[in-house]
């Protein structure tokens, strides 16, 4: 189970029993915000992307969404998201569960966007649609072993 994996991962570090699971889904920004009693914005939400050889993750706040062009100026590609089983192929996490952490698929690359530097913390999902975990940003980069802050995402005003 992928949310297993996450647990294990995080246990190696001492911080699997931080880990928060829901009796409702979280499968999407506004459940997860919901769920936990904060603005959408401080969800970490991880969208998957085909590159030029494997998976582009991308960890973002909850208030954006991908700008095509700094995408393409960023990864020299254009932005096209994975099928939906792709990405449990490459991440090893269903679509809605998708976290950047404990990844079991090859050829993937991992980013955190700057959007998420406004905040303390954020809450990405943990392996399942009813998981999450608070983390700094910086933790967020650490623990899913990005390679790079990008900015490939514009603000929304509203979500």
């Amino acid at each position: 189970m992928s949310i297993e994996n996450v647990r294990n991962y995080f246990k190696t570090i001492g911080r699997d029993q931080e880990i928060i699971e829901f009796q409702s889904t979280t499968a999407t920004v506004n459940l997860a915000a919901d769920a936990l009693g904060v603005a959408p914005a401080r969800i970490c939400k991880t969208i998957s992307f085909k590159g030029e050889n494997g998976c582009i993750l991308v960890q973002t706040a909850g208030d954006t969404k991908i700008n095509n062009k700094k995408f393409k100026d960023a990864f020299g590609v254009k932005a096209k998201m994975l099928a939906h089983e792709d990405v449990l192929t490459y991440t090893g996490h269903q679509v809605g569960g998708v976290c950047a952490f404990a990844i079991t698929g090859k050829d993937v690359t991992i980013y955190c966007d700057e959007s998420m530097k406004r905040f303390e913390c954020l809450y990405p999902a943990c392996g399942s649609s009813n998981s999450a975990i608070k983390l700094t940003p910086d933790e967020i980069y650490e623990y899913s072993k990005a390679i790079a802050w990008v900015d490939v995402c514009t603000i929304l005003d509203k979500l």
